[in-house]
């Protein structure tokens, strides 16, 4: 039901257009991404809520909320910088890229995470494999939230 609520105002906020989708899932992307993209519309946004008035501040609305909960996630003190380390730093995993991207977003801290993100992971990752990719993740994103270790 909220769906249909968020749906609607996207598509009264189009001006009642309907929307195409031209390529479905034509890339992933992390939240440090979706965080970097939204914080860019803040201006933008708030222009256009006064004026449209109440259907552009309903998705004001929506992506505050967004933004709000990305600052509260490991996204919020990560780096493109370190993300390309990580990723050179796991490529001998052989991961799937929705392995990698959920790595990259939920910042694991314990080999029963790992499980929860990487399929098959008991087979495919030996519990020396599980204890380095922790660390990898704690090299690269773990420093970041905590600046004093």
């Amino acid at each position: 039901r909220r769906f249909l609520s968020v749906a609607s105002s996207i598509h009264a906020l189009s001006g009642g257009k309907s929307m195409e989708v031209l390529e479905e899932n034509s890339a992933l992307i992390t939240n440090f991404e979706v965080l970097g993209l939204l914080s860019s519309l803040n201006t933008k946004l708030f222009k256009e809520s006064k004026e449209n008035g109440a259907n552009s501040e309903s998705l004001a609305t929506i992506k505050y909320q967004t933004v709000k909960y990305l600052e509260r996630s490991p996204c919020a003190t990560q780096s493109s910088e370190a993300i390309e380390k990580f990723l050179g730093d796991i490529q001998r995993f052989h991961l799937t890229k929705p392995e990698i991207l959920q790595l990259i977003n939920l910042c694991p801290k314990s080999p029963v995470e790992i499980q929860l993100i990487v399929e098959e992971s008991e087979e495919r990752l030996s519990d020396e494999e599980v204890e380095k990719l922790l660390s990898i993740i704690q090299l690269h994103f773990t420093k970041a939230e905590n600046p004093d270790t």
